[in-house]
């Protein structure tokens, strides 16, 4: 182990942290350990101090509940957020939190929640549920592996990038093909399962981003890849 340190925030676990998206914090963790740098796992929930010395922020989805407890506090924090994610952080926003990343979310009952305008994309609650298995295709990452569930539809502007192309599933919506955004350094998606245990080369890329954007050098290791493949071609197998 070097002294090179990667500090992870972990946004609002109390609350946004369902369907297996706590992995994703301990999938970076474990693959900083295996390529020789030290995590520090920071947990941020709604009335804390917001740290700005970070170099990964990871979030996960929750129930409508949880997206009310954490509202304020979110819109509150939405600047240092974005000032972050300017300066290039590396950023994963799953579900309820890639919604709120957005402008807004409208409910099925027409109520609008505000979101913090990160990310270039709108949200618009449906009587529909999109749930099952998803394997999406990109260029940069190949496959990607995960799980969805959701009843919001998102849409995209022209200020985002799209994560991934459905192969099997819905992704953002039933009007198109898009699974997630992606703005610098940025991630939103659907996806749980968790996604990065499955998908080792978004993980990597998110560290490498953070690696470069604190010391300007990355080491590249080969980090042995088999489990995340067996459990790969299992999932990409499920029914939807």
């Amino acid at each position: 182990m070097n002294s090179k340190t990667i500090t992870i925030l972990n946004l609002y676990s109390n609350d946004m942290n369902i369907y297996g998206d706590s992995g994703n914090v301990l999938c970076i963790k474990r693959r900083l350990q295996w390529s020789g740098y030290e995590p520090r796992v920071i947990e941020y929930n709604q009335g804390d101090k917001f740290p700005m010395d970070v170099d990964i922020i990871i979030g996960g989805g929750g129930q409508d509940s949880g997206q009310e407890k954490i509202k304020a506090d979110l819109i509150k924090i939405g600047p240092k957020l974005k000032k972050l994610a300017d300066d290039g952080v590396s950023i994963l926003m799953i579900c309820g939190l890639y919604q709120l990343f957005g402008k807004f979310f409208k409910t099925s009952d027409g109520e609008i929640i505000e979101g913090i305008g990160l990310l270039d994309i709108e949200t618009f609650g449906k009587s529909e549920r999109l749930i099952g298995n998803i394997v999406t295709h990109s260029e940069q990452f190949g496959d990607i592996i995960g799980y969805e569930n959701h009843s919001g539809q998102t849409y995209l502007g022209h200020k985002v990038q799209v994560f991934g192309r459905v192969r099997i599933g819905a992704g953002n919506n039933t009007s198109d093909i898009s699974e997630g955004a992606r703005y610098k350094n940025v991630i939103g998606s659907y996806m749980h399962g968790s996604l990065l245990p499955k998908n080792p080369a978004v993980a990597d890329y998110l560290i490498e981003q953070a690696v470069k954007r604190k010391y300007n050098d990355y080491i590249v290791k080969g980090l042995d890849n088999t489990y995340a493949e067996m459990a790969r071609k299992i999932a990409a197998k499920r029914p939807r």
